[in-house]
Formats: C-alpha cells, sequence, structure tokens
C-alpha cells in the first residue's frame, strides 16, 4: 500500500448540512430552509402557503411550487437545517479537530444565500465574505487546503420562487455573478474548486420517478443545460482571475451492473450509465454533449434551449479535474423484480452478493474500483472521491467513547479499492470523506443517520448540547491519513 506524496486525505461536508446560522450575519433563505426533517420510511417536505392561505407541505423530490403559493417556515414543522450542527458558531473548534486528525483537505461549501441574500445582488454581502475568509485562515493555519463546492443544492429561494430557479436562463448570470464573487474574494484562499455538487441528480431523480412524463423529462435536461453553460462560464472566469485555480466537476457516482447476462440487460446498462453518468461529465470533461445524448433527447421530445454561444463557451470551459461522491453500486435489468432496495436518491433490484445498510445503500468497495478505472480510462484527467461514507446508528457508551468498528471496516474496504486502481494506473489526487463530521442527512434529515469521524450531540428533533466528540474510527482515520494510506489495522 502506497499512495502517492501529496495525496490529499480528507473529508467533506456541506454548508447546507453543517453550517447552520440561518438567519445570521446577513444570509437569505434557500430552499433547504422550507424542507422539513424526514425518515427512512418518510419523505423530507417542502412547506408553503397556498394562494388561500392554507399551511401545505409536500414532498420535496420532483416539487412543484403551486400557483399563487409561497414557500413558507411553518411553526408546525422541525427544519433540521436550519441549526444543521451550527458549524457557523463551531467552525473553528471543528477545523482544529480536523488538523488534529492530519486532514490535508477539508471539502465543503458556499452558502450562495450568505453571499448574495436574494441572489440578485450586485455586491456580495459583507459579513458573509468575512465568515468565509475567517474559516479559510483558520483552515490554513491547520495544514489544510480548501476544497471549495460553490453550489451545493441552495440556490436562493428568491430565485426559485420569483424567478424560475435553474429553468431560468437567466439563474446562468446570477451564479456568474456569485462564482466571480467567490474567485475574487477568496483570490490566494482557494485554489481547488467544484462548480457544481452532483451535477447529474436531475436526471437520476426523474428516471427513478415511474410517474415521470416527457415535460418533466425536459425541464430536467433543459436545467442541467443552462448549469452546464454556468459551469463553463465559471471555469473560464476562474482561470482568468487565478492562473493557479483548479475547478473540477462533480458527479453523483454509482456503479451499474446487469442483473443478468441476458443481452437486454447488458443494453440497459450501458444505456443507464450514459444518461445517469456520462451525459453530465461528457459535457463538462470534453466540452461537447456525446454522440448518445441525441438519443436521449428523441426518448422525450426534448427541444433544448441552446445557442451557438452556448456551445462555444461550453468548449472554452471544460475542467481541470473530474470528481464523485460514491456510495453504492445499482443492478440495471428488463426483467421483473420484486426484491427492491433504495439508497442515496437511487432505487433498483437487490444484489445478493452485496451487504445492504440500514437505509438500504449497498456496500461495494470493488464498484468503487470500477468507477475509479472506468472514468480515468474515459477522461484521462486526474481524478478526486469527494464523498464516501457510511450512514449508520453510533452508540455513546457511559463513559462516554462511541466504537464504530462497522464504518472503520467500510472505510478499509474502499481506501483498498483506491489502492487497486491506482495500481492499475488511476491518477488520483485525492479523498475526502463524507461527512467528516456528524450532519443533517440530505436524503432524510436525520442525525441518527450518522457518518462522521465526530460525534456532534444532537438528535433528530434538535435537542443536544452540539458538544463534539471523537469516536475510535477518529484515531484509526488519523492513523490512515500519518502513514499515506500504508497502515489500515
Amino acid at each position: 500500500m502506497a499512495f502517492p506524496d501529496g495525496f490529499l486525505w480528507g473529508g467533506a461536508v456541506a454548508a447546507n448540512q453543517w453550517e447552520g446560522g440561518w438567519q445570521e450575519g446577513g444570509r437569505g433563505p434557500a430552499l433547504t430552509d422550507v424542507t422539513t426533517g424526514g425518515t427512512v420510511d418518510t419523505p423530507r417536505m417542502i412547506t408553503y402557503i397556498d394562494k388561500d392561505g392554507n399551511h401545505c407541505a409536500a414532498p420535496s423530490h420532483g416539487f412543484k411550487l403551486p400557483e399563487g403559493a409561497k414557500y413558507a417556515v411553518l411553526p408546525e414543522y422541525h427544519y433540521p437545517n436550519h441549526d444543521a450542527v451550527d458549524g457557523y458558531h463551531h467552525y473553528k473548534e471543528d477545523i482544529a479537530l480536523f488538523g488534529e486528525m492530519g486532514f490535508k483537505q477539508f471539502r465543503m461549501s458556499i452558502s450562495w444565500s450568505r453571499l448574495f441574500p436574494t441572489g440578485l445582488e450586485k455586491e456580495p454581502n459583507a459579513e458573509g465574505v468575512a465568515f468565509y475568509k475567517d474559516m479559510f485562515k483558520e483552515m490554513h493555519k491547520n495544514g489544510i487546503e480548501p476544497l471549495v463546492t460553490i453550489w451545493h443544492f441552495d440556490t436562493p429561494m428568491y430565485l426559485e420562487e420569483h424567478c424560475g430557479g435553474w429553468n431560468n436562463r437567466e439563474t446562468i448570470d446570477h451564479y456568474v455573478r456569485f462564482a466571480s464573487a467567490c474567485f475574487n474574494e477568496f483570490k490566494g484562499l482557494v485554489h481547488h474548486w467544484l462548480t457544481f455538487n452532483e451535477i447529474n441528480n436531475p436526471i437520476q431523480f426523474i428516471d427513478m420517478n415511474p410517474h415521470a412524463t416527457d415535460e418533466d423529462f425536459a425541464n430536467a435536461y433543459q436545467l442541467l443545460h443552462y448549469q452546464f453553460v454556468a459551469s463553463a462560464k465559471a471555469v473560464q472566469i476562474g482561470h482568468a482571475i487565478d492562473q493557479d485555480n483548479k475547478i473540477g466537476c462533480m458527479i453523483c457516482g454509482i456503479t451499474w451492473y446487469p442483473a443478468t447476462c441476458d443481452p437486454a440487460d447488458i443494453l440497459a446498462c450501458r444505456h443507464a450509465q450514459e444518461k445517469n453518468i456520462f451525459y453530465c461529465g461528457d459535457v463538462q470533461v470534453f466540452g461537447e454533449y456525446g454522440t448518445y445524448a441525441t438519443r436521449l433527447w428523441n426518448d422525450h421530445d426534448v427541444d433544448l434551449d441552446i445557442t451557438d454561444q452556448d456551445l462555444v463557451d461550453l468548449s472554452l470551459g471544460t475542467v481541470d479535474f473530474y470528481t464523485f461522491s460514491y456510495y453504492m453500486s445499482q443492478l440495471v435489468t428488463t426483467h421483473k423484480v420484486t426484491d427492491m432496495v433504495s439508497g442515496n436518491f437511487s432505487a433498483g433490484a437487490r444484489n445478493e452478493y452485496l451487504k445492504y445498510s440500514d437505509w438500504g445503500w449497498a456496500t461495494d468497495a470493488t464498484g468503487l474500483q470500477y468507477y475509479l478505472e472506468t472514468a480515468y480510462d474515459r477522461y484521462q484527467v486526474p481524478l478526486m472521491v469527494v464523498e464516501n461514507g457510511l450512514g449508520a446508528y453510533d452508540t455513546v457508551e457511559e463513559d462516554g467513547s462511541i466504537h464504530d468498528p462497522f464504518r472503520i471496516d467500510y472505510y478499509r474496504e474502499h481506501i483498498e479499492a483506491m489502492q487497486r486502481a491506482i495500481d492499475n494506473g488511476v491518477d488520483l489526487w485525492g479523498y475526502t470523506t463524507w461527512g467528516c463530521i456528524d450532519v443533517v442527512s440530505a436524503g432524510t434529515g436525520e442525525m441518527r443517520k450518522r457518518y462522521g469521524f465526530i460525534y456532534v450531540d444532537m438528535d433528530d428533533e434538535g435537542k443536544g448540547s452540539m458538544a463534539r466528540s471523537r469516536k475510535d474510527s477518529f484515531f484509526w482515520y488519523k492513523k490512515v491519513i500519518a502513514s499515506n494510506g500504508e497502515d489500515l489495522a
């Protein structure tokens, strides 16, 4: 076992799941601020007041605000992202703990509405800029390089409600202004950037919905096109502002397998990879749509709003490196399935060769090796695994200790898989686990679904002291980093 010198070990969080402080420092609301908690069996809800003044809630996946309605925080619901785990006030403590573990890199995101409360402002909010500057300086004090995601599911609510969000071409300009402010304000403090988190999610979400219409698919493909153009423009601007900037894409990485050797399943698997994985990666790395894109559009009568200038921007704004999240693999079949599982916003047939978590997530370290080798062979640019982790229940013992050998086993298997991929020629820059500290689950809004090396005293109802404590995995990962991946015992 020998990872490359300078390998970027670390961990990852998102502002809306870690930061909290939703009404502090001049921050405006985002859609996550009207998203309730949920469970593995009950969906998270978006809350709003309808045109008649009634308090309403609807499942967050595929939600469309009814005509005449307004997003609203309602007193009868709990909104876990409001406080999250209070990174807004605990960031120095948290970063010190990351430094103690030996992190080389910390992946985090900037809350768009903390810099631009409505998204329409011409200049960024000074309090928000100061907050992030101090955070980046704190990272450097602890020997940690920031990896910053510019957009991580938190478009300002005003743009969503009044401007159509990402289905409006004008949102490209608002995002470009936001990204430009990030590059300018944090020049010299940040050199590694990601433009959009899990940019392929709109297609994956629609693909999961058996009732999705051609209009739903058309809206998803159009939204993605505007995000591709926004990303490409941001890449060009980021390079112009600071030639030391390296800017990457971020894909929700799922390894797809055919469930049988039926040729129909083999072809269905290839088409699933093209739609769910390659479609977004190809545009952002190659600067143009893949040849199969026409088939995907024709399947749903998609007629994109796409200009000649868009095509120029896509070709000029290709990313420097490719990153992805990886939690599980998934089966594809054309045959009838009776045993279904789901996890990380995905669903499919159960793989009898794999074990599943309490949230329906398949543990498949070999799938990570497969994905790394496939992605590097296809794109030939450096890769980073920027999310990988196991959501699980933790038990605090009477003496305050937290024993999580299951989490250590999970990470060990995946680190070994990365090493095999490196041995097979993959240029892998870094690895940031999700989440290095317990955060609010994006999928369920729970705290009981814990990922971190650091335990946060907070429950699903928002009760707790927010005190931080080290799990057994904290000390194990510290050892892994110190040995550059050699000591996994």
